[in-house]
């Protein structure tokens, strides 16, 4: 029996504050290393920080001048991958012997990403996932990752990967993971609503795998004072009320959900559970119809520029025919 103890950490990042994200993540892993976790899920966007309510000026055919400064200020929060804070959190990852699981908000040019980065306990980047499908207005601020970020990595824990947010709606994405054989099935998320919970059910029963479900507890306060928020001045306005959980391969709750405020929550995973669910059930292996329905992944890269001289190939990056 290969036994995982998981830690979620539903907490509020420091809003445009990269380094301070990063010490609070420290002390964050620290704390669930105290409670004897192996592996550590923080929720999306956690380094630094998820603008919910703003618009950053824009409307169809217009932008504003404050909207492009509110944008600045984002991407001056935003991480380089790999750069200073991925050794930052390799070296958290090692002095707590942890897997760690992070979502961070990626610098790369002038475009940022969305991404989840995997942390190995002798303190090594593992991979990456960067958002494949940024929701309504992130589209704005986010660029879209493609399928070279699509990590299932085989760890001493178990096969770990993530799936953002809304990209847990989306079910070839979910296919590709199950293929994969994804064990520990990390979402980090924002979204708060009562229907998150019966959905990281579903994936966990459709999956056969563990589901970890890590969102921000923010309120008001946790923002700059000079934060626009829609949401009103009040501090105590809760802005992200959380909801993290962890759920089991036959979709029974193990922890969670949390609404009441910045929380640990823990549990024992028998990665065994995943075998006995697959057992009457394996979405692509034995209950599969590929005669009838398959699914093709694209795992290359998808650069927009590619250098090369007049032997790279065939047109357009070679010489023209």
């Amino acid at each position: 029996m290969s036994v995982v103890r998981a830690c979620v950490i539903q907490a509020a990042p420091i809003a445009f504050d990269s380094q301070r994200c990063l010490e609070k993540a420290r002390a964050l892993a620290a704390d669930a290393a105290r409670e004897g976790a192996q592996l550590a899920v923080f929720p999306e966007a956690f380094v630094s920080g998820y603008p919910k309510g703003l618009d950053f000026g824009t409307r169809v055919g217009m932008r504003t001048a404050e909207g492009r400064e509110q944008f600045r200020r984002y991407f001056e929060g935003a991480v380089e991958v790999p750069g200073p804070a991925t050794e930052f959190l390799g070296r958290v990852a090692q002095e707590n012997g942890l897997h760690l699981v992070i979502g961070v908000i990626e610098r790369e040019g002038g475009t940022l990403y969305c991404t989840v980065l995997f942390f190995g306990p002798e303190g090594g980047l593992l991979g990456k996932h960067r958002k494949l499908m940024p929701t309504a207005m992130e589209r704005l601020i986010w660029g879209f990752g493609d399928g070279s970020t699509l990590p299932v990595l085989d760890t001493p824990l178990g096969r770990i990967g993530a799936v953002i947010c809304w990209e847990n709606y989306m079910p070839l994405l979910r296919t590709a993971m199950y293929a994969k054989g994804i064990e520990l099935y990390c979402a980090p998320t924002l979204d708060d609503r009562d229907t998150w919970l019966p959905s990281m059910q579903h994936i966990a029963l459709e999956g056969r795998c563990f589901v970890l479900s890590a969102n921000q507890f923010t309120r008001r306060g946790d923002f700059p004072p000079d934060y626009p928020a829609v949401q009103g001045d009040d501090p105590q306005t809760v802005i992200t009320r959380g909801g993290s959980c962890i759920v089991g391969p036959l979709g029974n709750v193990l922890a969670g959900p949390d609404f009441e405020g910045e929380r640990l929550l823990s549990a024992e995973l028998d990665l065994d559970e995943v075998v006995r669910g697959k057992y009457d059930f394996d979405v692509t292996g034995h209950y599969s119809r590929p005669d009838v329905l398959r699914l093709l992944v694209n795992e290359a890269p998808a650069p927009p520029v590619v250098f090369g001289g007049a032997d790279s190939g065939p047109w357009p990056f070679g010489a023209k025919e």
